[in-house]
């Protein structure tokens, strides 16, 4: 058994390659070999949003606080609010953030795959978070 004490992993910033705006990073879990699932709580501020991106083995985001936007490639852009849950699956180009007025906050739940949980790729323009 372990147990991650509240407040005992540091908070990280969203690195700029992958986000846009202000966006905090809480690790949650990370389970050892050979699981592969890891957890956090991200923050995005409003107007903030991550790259586009996709994941090996799909992703589950569930909405804890605020109001945000997702979107798939594609297909329209989604809200999103607190008890929202959300499945992208593997391999599928999307997006999530805040919106433009509101912060939002989710728990990101994915997997490894040898040893990465994410492909990203280019910035969301500012048009396609506002269309």
């Amino acid at each position: 058994m372990d147990i991650k004490r509240s407040g005992s992993q540091p908070s990280g910033k969203g690195p700029f390659e992958y986000f846009d705006g202000t966006v905090r990073i809480d690790p949650l879990f990370e389970a050892p070999d050979p699981a592969r699932v890891i957890g956090v709580s991200v923050t995005f501020e409003p107007g903030a949003r991550t790259a586009w991106h996709t994941h090996p083995l799909g992703q589950t985001l569930i909405v804890t606080a605020g109001c945000g936007r997702v979107q798939r490639w594609g297909g329209p852009i989604e809200e999103i609010r607190p008890g929202d849950v959300i499945w992208f699956a593997p391999g599928e180009k999307h997006w999530h953030g805040a919106t433009p007025t509101t912060a939002m906050t989710h728990i990101a739940i994915q997997e490894r795959l040898d040893g990465k949980a994410a492909d990203w790729m280019e910035k969301v323009s500012n048009d396609q978070y506002q269309s």
